[in-house]
């Protein structure tokens, strides 16, 4: 494997494990009052000074060619509209079974990759996704027994179908591979701004943090699952492509469980490690795919078609 690669799979890991941070930093703030709209304006604002110094240490200039505008554009409505789905639905179910949710953009990634744009169907591919998929219906649990509410299901699929196509248009968008990850990074949360400022006039009011912890925790995710998690996020799509980062990013509940069990001291069930366990095994899979393609053909050269 090369260094490359395995730096890809890396960033991958990273990044999942940075935006399992999400829930942990949100709801509080809900709590506090804010609405998700607001949330996510000081998040995405908060992000683009971090990114700003690190373009101005590294010399890299802020100027974007007329042929960048349009792409990053797009890039930074899909990103914020995905953000949006997800940070609402926490208002219409667990946050926990929110993020769980959300993992089935991979399939998504897989699928319009392979019938849009002719990526070869792999066999370790569809082996991994039935095996995550079996890994997160056994993390997806509602706690109390509550049933699951369809339109924040709904807000789910539609945060997963828009972050879908974002990995995509990263992938396969040749003006997007020549723009440095943090200049793409900070057009991309100057144009979620603008979403959310057009969304605060359409009924989503401003609201602000009444405390200083609220201010610590818009902090904290302007940081960790934003500017952190995305990214890594694109570097990894760069180095490995869209469909492996997007089926490591199935390891996001599995550090949230591993999260609420070493800092906040939650019980841990059979069930939740069963499904954590399933998930590791299919991101080794994606990471050791050419070994483990091997051993198909091997198995399928053992078991010749019969010929009727």
């Amino acid at each position: 494997m090369k260094l490359s690669e395995i730096k890809g799979y890396l960033l991958a890991a990273l990044a999942a494990a940075a935006y399992g941070t999400n829930p942990a930093f949100a709801v509080p703030l809900y709590a506090d009052g804010m609405n998700p709209n607001s949330v996510l304006l000081f998040r995405y604002v908060m992000g683009l000074p971090i990114l700003a110094l690190i373009l101005v240490v590294r010399r890299t200039g802020f100027r974007l060619a007329k042929d960048e505008v349009g792409p990053t554009a797009v890039l930074g409505i899909l990103m914020s509209l995905s953000s949006l789905g997800l940070f609402e639905s926490y208002k219409y179910m667990n946050s926990g079974v929110a993020s769980t949710l959300l993992f089935v953009y991979p399939v998504m990634v897989a699928v319009m990759m392979i019938f849009f744009f002719h990526e070869k169907f792999r066999m370790t591919v569809a082996l991994c996704l039935l095996i995550m998929a079996a890994g997160l219906m056994l993390l997806m649990k509602p706690s109390g027994g509550e049933t699951l509410s369809a339109f924040g299901c709904l807000l789910v699929m539609l945060s997963a179908l828009t972050y879908a196509l974002y990995i995509v248009f990263v992938n396969v968008s040749k003006t997007i591979k020549e723009i440095p990850t943090t200049k793409l990074l900070f057009y991309v949360l100057a144009w979620g701004c603008l979403v959310f400022l057009v969304m605060i006039p359409m009924g989503h009011s401003l609201t602000m943090p009444t405390a200083a912890s609220g201010w610590l925790n818009l902090t904290a995710l302007a940081v960790i699952p934003t500017v952190f998690s995305l990214a890594c996020t694109t570097r990894a799509i760069q180095l490995i492509g869209s469909t492996p980062t997007a089926i490591l990013g199935a390891l996001e509940p599995v550090s949230a469980v591993v999260l609420s069990v070493a800092v906040l001291g939650q019980a841990i069930t059979m069930r939740e490690i069963a499904g954590g366990l399933l998930i590791v095994l299919a991101t080794t899979i994606v990471i050791g795919d050419k070994t483990v393609d091997k051993l198909i053909l091997h198995v399928r050269k053992m078991f010749p078609r019969i010929r009727h």
